[in-house]
């Protein structure tokens, strides 16, 4: 977490943007409820939920291949998946965008 610290300070930007806390109102209700089945182990709604995330981007800590899973967080009225995801990590750690993978927020409990 450090890491992700120095590196929003070094570039400009608070922590507070790069992390988001469960218990937040911008945490949507939905995420929260998609981080629940995560960790249940599903069902989850959606066939793509569970498989390999990539990380084409390369904004997530870079790691082997297989080692990101990304899930659909649903979108109220969306008639697609929508934009919204959550990447977890092997390690237990997760990750939201709700812009389709140009940014990332790491989830805090």
């Amino acid at each position: 977490m450090r890491w992700l610290v120095a590196f929003a300070l070094f570039w400009g930007f608070t922590a507070s943007a790069l992390v988001i806390d469960t218990k937040s109102t911008a945490l949507p209700i939905e995420a929260r409820q998609t981080l629940a089945l995560i960790k249940a182990g599903g069902p989850f709604p959606y066939s793509q939920d569970g498989k390999t995330f990539q990380n084409r981007e390369k904004i997530l800590p870079r790691k082997e291949r297989g080692y990101y899973r990304e899930y659909t967080v649903k979108t109220p009225g969306a008639k697609d998946r929508g934009a919204r995801r959550i990447v977890a990590g092997r390690d237990g750690e997760y990750y939201y965008t709700d812009d389709h993978y140009r940014s990332f927020r790491r989830i805090i409990e």
